[in-house]
């Protein structure tokens, strides 16, 4: 694939970030993804689960601007986002998934009532509703992540896929 398809592809991505919608990435899109994500499962915000979830948003904000942010304004324009992507990540989808890691395992904490660290499929759905993921979308990658069959989806599906989604150009 052409560099310039894969920045268009990556470009297209930043709007899963900019949860506003006002042009640029800041460490209010993730927080706005936390409190989103804690209203829909009716996890309180200062319970373990929701501190957690808004510790991993700042992991993942913090990450996200060493990579991209980079005129240092504590926002990752699209420019920024797509240059950060192809100069840093495009090689490196494992880095990625670091920086993403806190982030996505706290997001499943949230999804996960009974705490056995994974998912149902349904419940993944309304994660991805949550950060705007089109419903058919939604169904289709969780039913995918669910490579077993067994109706349920752990960290270990989650992150690679999450990370080669922002990172590979396929």
């Amino acid at each position: 694939m052409v560099s310039t398809e894969y920045e268009r592809r990556i470009a297209a991505r930043f709007a899963t970030f900019d949860q506003d919608g006002n042009g640029w990435i800041d460490r209010g899109d993730f927080n706005a993804a936390a409190k989103a994500l804690l209203a829909e499962f009716a996890v309180p915000a200062r319970s373990d689960r929701g501190q957690a979830l808004y510790a991993g948003a700042e992991a993942f904000w913090q990450g996200m601007a060493g990579i991209a942010d980079r005129d240092g304004d504590q926002r990752i324009t699209r420019e920024e986002f797509v240059t950060g992507a192809v100069k840093r990540l495009r090689d490196n989808p494992d880095r990625f998934a670091e920086i993403a890691r806190p982030f996505l395992h706290a997001s499943l904490a949230v999804a996960d009532p009974d705490g056995d660290g994974r998912a149902t499929v349904s419940d993944t759905v309304r994660v991805l509703r949550v950060f705007h993921v089109p419903e058919n979308v939604a169904h289709a990658v969780a039913s995918a992540l669910d490579a077993d069959g067994d109706g349920r989806v752990g960290e270990a599906e989650i992150v690679p896929a999450f990370a080669r989604y922002f990172t590979v150009p396929e």
